[in-house]
């Protein structure tokens, strides 16, 4: 079994160890800022910064809801791909921060989850997250090489000077 995998099914058990059984609402996580509990509430939507980073919203306006998931792009490929969850009641379990007043998970593994979204499919091959999501399969372009340039080729009916391979005309 690989490594990681192994490391996500320690996180996870230790998770279900340290955190109650029962998740909390979204909008009570500020309460419990500096603990590590299990927030639980419907994604409305994916959103994606400029640099990279991903955030999850579960309030029609992000600005004045009170708690959001965050997913640096280095950790993105150990979550997952998180474009299938707008929609989809989800729990997380994390220590709850407080940014820019505002409660937050950062997640960082796939084992956070818990409930009815547990395994996320991998990130496609190829997808960038240094690229904003796009996916890049690398760029083409033509080799360069210096190409000796086209000899002009005489009119068709001229007839080229006889030239002597020692440079005299006969």
């Amino acid at each position: 079994m690989p490594r990681t995998k192994i490391f996500s099914i320690l996180f996870f058990l230790l998770m279900k160890i340290i955190s109650p059984a029962e998740c909390i609402p979204f909008h009570e996580a500020r309460k419990y800022v500096g603990e590590t509990k299990c927030v639980t509430g419907k994604v409305l939507r994916i959103k994606e910064g400029r640099s990279g980073t991903t955030f999850f919203d579960f309030c029609e306006d992000y600005r004045s809801c009170p708690f959001t998931v965050v997913v640096f792009p280095r950790d993105l490929k150990n979550v997952g791909d998180v474009r299938s969850l707008p929609g989809k009641d989800i729990e997380i379990h994390g220590q709850i921060k407080l940014y820019d007043g505002r409660a937050e998970i950062i997640l960082k593994r796939g084992a956070q989850f818990s409930g009815a979204v547990t395994n996320l499919p991998p990130l496609p091959k190829g997808y960038d997250v240094q690229k904003k999501g796009q996916y890049s399969a690398g760029s083409f372009g033509h080799p360069s090489s210096h190409k000796p340039a086209k000899k002009e080729q005489p009119a068709r009916g001229q007839i080229e000077e006889d030239v002597e391979p020692t440079g005299s005309e006969q």
